[in-house]
């Protein structure tokens, strides 16, 4: 029982010195940086919105289809990960299914370039 113990001793150890560094990185700027803020620094960030505005306000179709595109593209990912690892035990079926899969994803992904879905005007 000490042995295991002592092999799990140094993932502890790791986890310890792990989260001590994220904390000083992450408080760190707090002590450090002088806060100012400025007319720059309350105007409309990224979206376009006032950030002090009403939280019921309708977005643009074009936030909710950038973050669908994000979530099938993410999910393929997803499905790489474990594909890839087992690539050398899978048969050929395996395999094809999987160029399949991404053959869909592909044309999938041009149709929405072609249809300009990426495109922000």
């Amino acid at each position: 029982m000490k042995l295991i113990f002592t092999e799990y001793f140094s993932i502890l150890v790791f986890l310890l010195i792990s989260l001590l560094i994220s904390c000083i990185i992450f408080l760190l700027p707090y002590y450090v940086i002088k806060k100012k803020s400025d007319q720059e620094k309350l105007s409309a960030y990224e979206c376009g919105f006032n950030p002090f505005d009403d939280a019921r306000a309708t977005f643009d179709i074009r936030f909710y289809l950038v973050a669908i595109l994000f979530l099938i593209f993410d999910l393929e990912i997803s499905f790489l990960f474990p594909w890839v690892l087992v690539l050398g035990d899978i048969l050929l079926y395996g395999f094809w299914s999987m160029v399949f899969f991404l053959i869909i994803l592909t044309f999938g992904f041009f149709y929405e370039w072609y249809k300009g879905a990426l495109e922000w005007e």
